[in-house]
């Protein structure tokens, strides 16, 4: 068995979602970062009441990446999905298709 073509569309949706799924992985983890930041900050700034940038706006950041971070990997996602699946159309006719032996 050979394949020798791939549905581009097909290619980009699944893998737009799969990095998607890994952008809210990151999202998640730079939420848990940041959080743990601003309770760091939170405390320094209790402790020695300097000025600056306040420990809200860190949890912020972490809020917001949990939703920027999906959309932004699953977008690129899409586009290296859709590229992907063009250039292994454009050498699968050029070279042949990638070839799997399946048992039944």
């Amino acid at each position: 068995m050979v394949i020798r073509r791939v549905g581009v569309w097909s290619a980009s949706r699944l893998y737009g979602g799969i990095m998607a799924t890994f952008g809210v992985f990151i999202g998640v983890i730079i939420f848990l970062l940041s959080t743990l930041g601003a309770f760091a900050r939170a405390a320094v700034d209790t402790a020695d009441s300097g000025s600056g940038i306040p420990a809200a706006l860190g949890a912020l950041f972490g809020v917001g990446a949990i939703i920027v971070a999906p959309l932004f990997y699953g977008v690129m996602g899409l586009i290296a999905g859709a590229i992907g699946a063009a250039l292994y159309n454009l050498f699968a006719g050029l070279f042949g298709g990638l070839e799997l032996d399946i048992q039944q």
